[in-house]
Formats: C-alpha cells, structure tokens, sequence
C-alpha cells in the first residue's frame, strides 16, 4: 500500500494526495511488474492505477475490501465505481457474509478472509501488573463506546486496563474521568503490542457497528489471549469460543472484566481452541484465492 500522510486528509489536499499516490503506486507497479496485485479499497481511487497497469499488461487484480469501501458516507457516491472493479477483479476480498453477498449482488466473485494469522516475530516483554489486566485495543474511533469502557474500568478498580491507540482526539471530560486503573499507553511499536496483547488476561475492542471485524480481537485470538467483543452477530460467530460479549455498556464491561479475572484459564483454552480452527480454515481460503489468482498453492 502507498500512502503519503504528508498530504493530511483535509478538502484542499486531498486530490494533491490521491495524485501521489497513484503516481507513486504506477511507478512501483511499471518497476516490478507483478502478475498479480493486491489493492486495498477505500480508497477506492487506489485501485484504479492497479487495473490500468493489470489491463495493459494482461495481469489481475484482487480487491480488499473493507468495510468503508461499502458502509462510509464518505464513499457511499461512490458505490457504482466500487462495484464496476469488483466485476473486473480476480476476486474481492472481504471480511464478513454480509459484506460477501453486497459483492456478489454486483455480479462479482468474493472470498470470505475474517482475519490472517498474526505472528509476532519477536514481541517484547510486557511487565505486567500482578493484578488482573486487560488489554484495550482502541482508535478513540465515533464507532468506540470510549466514555463505557472508561466508566466500566471505574467499575472493577481491582483490574488494571492498557487503552492503546492516539488520543489525541479524547475530550478534555473524557481525559478528566480516566480512572486510576486505566493507562493510556499511546501507538506501541508492532513488539511492543505484541507483548502487550501475549500479556494480557483478555484483550478488549469493542464497536458500535454492526457487520464490523475487530482486527485487535483476532490479532489477540492467535496469541492464544481470550477477547471481550461487542454483542454483534458477527463477532458471535467469528468469535465462538475463549471470548465474551457485551452490549457496550459500563455495567457488562465490567462484568466481563470481573469474569476474565475468575476464569483465566478456561478462557485462554478456549482461545487456544478457536486459533486452531482459524488457522485450519485459513488454509482453505488460501487455497481458494490461489486458485482465482492462477497460482499453486505449493
């Protein structure tokens, strides 16, 4: 992926941006010459040199499609463009049954990918406290019910939180009733997290959004850590066992919290269990992109 965040995301210097980066991404495609490029949506405009350089040389395209690229407001006008490539790609790779059937209603094909495996090569150890800890892996995004998970760590101070993430963008009276059990620990290097997440009794990320992947809780799930997940459909599904799930208010986040500290061990096996099956049916989605793309899965 080529981004130029010197460009910012603001009105005036966006299209200065997206220009960048299309020119950037052709030149990189016109140097290595892929037979076959993966491309991340939205932004959607990020495709299009992808399939000008697999058009003009005879190559394919795979789409990964996140949730935005059909759910933003901000791409929403953009629909009938997403749409339009879907039907020229390869195939579209998303992360949810919901997300598959708006593909194929287009008249494209879709692979199903919920989440990679996520191996950290070399985590750094996290010094822990002796009491129970949960990690919290969070944007301070309008989708995160930040000021419940604050109000639910108030609930259990025998129970320390580790927020991750930028809050720059936290209210001044969201700041002022951070409870003394949470930390705010900033953006962590990818070792850092990593020893952050292997650490932690059970690692939280929750949303507002339905039909929403939570990339923390299966980065989390393959670190063998149980995860806390909204109470969405999905994240049932996806997330069916070494979990609990909650409807984002204070009163069962904290409840969560306290169950994590009560059964810490059958969790953690239940998220032993469930890894072994994501990466069983990885295997298989590999297989099924491979054979779309014209590659051998050997």
């Amino acid at each position: 992926m080529v981004y130029r965040p010197e460009y910012g995301s603001r009105a005036s210097t966006i299209l200065l941006k997206y220009f960048a980066q299309w020119r950037e991404t052709s030149r990189i495609l016109r140097e290595e010459r892929p037979d076959v490029v993966f491309v991340m949506s939205p932004p959607v405009i990020a495709a299009l040199p992808a399939f000008l350089y697999a058009w003009s040389r005879g190559k394919r395209v795979v789409i990964d499609a996140h949730t935005g690229a059909f759910l933003n407001r901000r791409w929403r006008h953009f629909l009938w463009l997403q749409r339009w490539l879907c039907r020229r790609a390869a195939t579209t790779i998303v992360h949810n049954p919901h997300m598959a059937s708006i593909v194929r209603d287009a008249g494209a094909h879709a692979v199903i990918v919920p989440d990679v495996p996520v191996i950290f090569e070399a985590p750094e150890a996290f010094a822990r406290p002796a009491s129970p800890m949960i990690a919290v892996v969070c944007s301070f995004n309008y989708d995160e019910p930040v000021a419940e998970i604050l109000e639910g760590a108030s609930l259990v101070p025998e129970v320390q939180f580790f927020v991750t993430g930028n809050a720059k963008h936290l209210s001044a009276d969201l700041k002022a009733r951070i409870p003394a059990n949470v930390t705010l620990t900033g953006f962590l290097s990818t070792a850092a997290y990593g020893g952050l997440l292997a650490s932690a009794d059970a690692v939280m990320t929750l949303t507002k959004l339905d039909h929403t992947m939570m990339r923390g809780a299966y980065e989390a799930i393959y670190q063998d850590t149980p995860v806390i997940v909204s109470d969405w459909p999905i994240l049932r599904e996806f997330f069916n066992d070494g979990a609990l799930h909650v409807d984002n208010s204070a009163d069962q986040i904290a409840e969560a919290a306290r169950s994590v500290a009560k059964a810490k061990s059958e969790l953690r096996e239940g998220a032993r269990r469930l890894r072994d099956r994501k990466l069983a049916a990885f295997g298989e989605i590999r297989r099924t992109i491979l054979e779309r793309i014209g590659a051998s899965a050997e």
